[in-house]
């Protein structure tokens, strides 16, 4: 079978792997569609992810979806052939974080695709994975599993929008038009805000956050014909650049709540901290999910609107032109590697 290996930066092989065997407490699953996330993107073009640096070769991805093909010993779920979206997360459960019920910031956690530890945890860029049976989620009724492979993304930006607080009726601003703030825009719309506004600096972009749902499009190099200034309720930064915080913390009102969901560089990032202080702004942090799948799953299956936002949906074969399309922000949202092609499948299956 194949599998899409990072070996350091600018070094993605897609490989022939062995059918893994599923272990006690394991699933197997047959993966159909693989997102191409900017994690995935960090490691392929820097070799690491903020200060998760690669140490040995690893399996990337971790928004997958699929049928379930087999269980190891006792382990079960699903029957098989149920077609499933997979939590990437496995909590340690012990922790304080994981007591207290933040169960995505777990100290020990392990995360599909992730060289947040060593050895690595490898992910399901693969067309057949073995996970632990408890993380698999069976589709609702109406979700084909092209849509479902957003199921991950969503999830981020539900958090993002929960981390917020109260939206109902609220004017929110999202600095970041990528895959994620694109997600940011639906979430927060079926959080009922009432006003959605989204900053970026590519026109392409801008596009798919109108399709998300956005109210108003700026185009963040052109402050003359954009509107500016505003101020917002609630700002959500979600491109990972310090300059989009600055703008989030000189845009809310005062009193106003911040949330950071792009992964800053490493390092130290400059914003306009006096602006915390004096004005009160909350500034909150957002890191990954954990209940927010399942909420993600039925929303997806509510609306169609979200198909939108694929842009391209590539065979596994061609993973290094699926990267670079994904990394082109100036043509595509959200790129999918298939994994049922001819060239992937499975002896068998």
């Amino acid at each position: 079978m194949l599998g899409c290996v990072i070996h350091g930066a600018g070094d993605l092989r897609v490989e022939e792997l062995p059918v893994p065997v599923p272990g006690p407490g394991q699933a197997l699953v047959a993966v159909r569609y693989g997102g191409v996330c900017g994690s995935d993107l960090h490691y392929w073009r820097h070799g690491g992810v903020g200060d998760f640096r690669l140490r040995e070769p690893m399996l990337l991805g971790h928004e997958v979806v699929g049928t379930v093909v087999a269980y190891g010993d006792g382990a079960s779920g699903p029957v098989v052939g149920t077609a499933v979206a997979v939590h990437p997360a496995t909590p340690c459960t012990v922790c304080p974080e994981c007591a207290d019920g933040r169960r995505n910031v777990c100290r020990d956690t392990r995360y599909l695709g992730s060289a947040a530890r060593f050895p690595h945890v490898q992910g399901g860029f693969a067309a057949q994975v073995a996970v632990p049976a408890d993380q698999l989620r069976p589709l609702p009724a109406g979700l084909d599993l092209r849509r479902a492979a957003l199921a991950e993304p969503l999830s981020v930006a539900l958090h993002a929008v929960r981390r917020a607080g109260e939206l109902a009726g609220r004017h929110v601003l999202v600095t970041g038009a990528g895959p994620i703030g694109c997600l940011v825009v639906a979430a927060a719309k079926a959080a009922g805000a009432g006003q959605v506004t989204v900053t970026d600096l590519l026109p392409t972009a801008l596009g798919y956050a109108r399709t998300a749902g956005a109210d108003t499009l700026v185009q963040a190099d052109d402050p003359d014909d954009s509107g500016w200034p505003f101020e917002v309720d609630v700002a959500i930064e979600a491109s990972g650049v310090a300059a989009g915080l600055d703008t989030c913390l000189r845009l809310v009102r005062r009193g106003g709540v911040v949330v950071q969901l792009g992964m800053l560089p490493p390092g130290r990032s400059p914003f306009a901290g006096n602006l915390v202080v004096s004005r009160e702004i909350e500034l909150r942090g957002a890191f990954r999910f954990d209940t927010e799948f399942d909420a993600a799953l039925e929303l997806l299956a509510a609306e169609a609107s979200f198909d939108g936002l694929v842009s391209a949906v590539v065979p596994v074969r061609e993973a290094e032109a699926a990267f670079a399309l994904a990394a082109d922000r100036g043509s595509s949202c959200k790129v999918l590697l298939d994994f049922a092609g001819p060239d992937s499948a499975v002896p068998g299956v």
